[in-house]
C-alpha cells in the first residue's frame, strides 16, 4: 500500500491557496489547446478570489490574482492574461551583498570609534579645544578599557596608548588625572527580584501588615 504524505509531495509555491489549486494549475499547463487553458484558468482565478477574500481590499485585485496564477505555475502556464506576465526576476530578487566593515583596529579593546575621534581631534586648529578633546578621549579610552578589564588601569598606560594612536600629536601632561571609574556590584542584601521590597532577617517584607480589628462582644 502506498501512502501519500505531504513530505513526499512537491513543495507548494503559494501555500495560502492550498494543494488543490496547485494541482489544478498544474493540470491546466498540460491541456493541449489555449482555448481550454483560458477557460480553465478563468475558473481557477474565480476560485482563488473566493479562497482569499481579503485580497478584494487590495488595489488591482484581479491583477494580483493573475500574477499569483503565473507564480503558482512557476511561469510555465500559457494563457491569454488580461495583464502583462510578471517578471520572474522581480518576484524572486537576489539580495544584494552586505558591505561589512573592513577596518583594521590597532587596539580592539578601544574600538574603531576611538580612532575616528582621534582623527577629528588632530584636525582641530584651536589649541584649547584640542586639549579639551584630548582629555575627553583619554577618559573615554579608560572607560572602554575597564569594560573589558575590571581591574584598575594606570592613567599613564592610557596616555601612552593615546600618544601612540595619534602618532605623538595628542599628548597629556604626566600629572593629569583621568576620571576615576568604579565598577561595583550591589551587595546581595540590596538586590531584589522582580522589583520587590527588601526583606528583613526573617525573610519577610519590611512592609507593615494591617492589624486585625478586635471584635466587640
Amino acid at each position: 500500500m502506498n501512502f501519500d504524505y505531504n513530505s513526499t509531495r512537491p513543495k507548494l509555491i503559494l501555500a495560502e491557496y492550498g494543494r488543490n489549486v496547485q494541482n489544478m494549475v498544474d493540470y491546466i499547463c498540460t491541456l493541449p489547446t489555449k482555448e481550454e487553458r483560458n477557460r480553465h484558468a478563468q475558473v481557477v482565478i474565480d476560485m482563488m478570489g473566493f479562497l482569499n477574500p481579503h485580497l478584494r481590499d487590495v488595489a488591482d485585485f484581479k491583477h494580483k490574482l493573475w500574477d499569483h496564477l503565473h507564480i503558482i505555475s512557476d511561469f510555465k502556464i500559457d494563457v491569454d492574461s488580461p495583464y502583462p506576465t510578471p517578471d520572474k526576476a522581480s518576484i524572486h530578487p537576489k539580495p544584494e551583498l552586505l558591505n561589512y566593515p573592513q577596518h583594521r583596529i590597532r587596539y580592539k579593546h578601544y574600538g574603531h570609534t576611538i580612532e575616528t575621534m582621534i582623527e577629528r581631534a588632530r584636525m582641530m586648529n584651536d589649541p584649547e579645544k584640542k586639549q579639551s578633546m584630548t582629555l575627553s578621549i583619554a577618559n573615554f579610552m579608560k572607560m572602554a578599557y575597564l569594560t573589558w578589564n575590571k581591574d584598575s588601569v594606570e592613567d599613564d598606560a592610557i596616555i601612552a596608548d593615546l600618544r601612540e594612536l595619534s602618532d605623538g600629536e595628542l599628548q597629556l601632561p604626566a600629572e593629569v588625572t583621568l576620571t576615576k571609574l568604579d565598577f561595583k556590584t550591589p551587595p546581595p542584601g540590596s538586590r531584589t527580584k522582580g522589583g520587590s521590597a527588601p526583606q528583613n532577617g526573617n525573610g519577610k517584607n519590611n512592609k507593615k501588615q494591617p492589624q486585625k480589628k478586635k471584635k466587640k462582644y
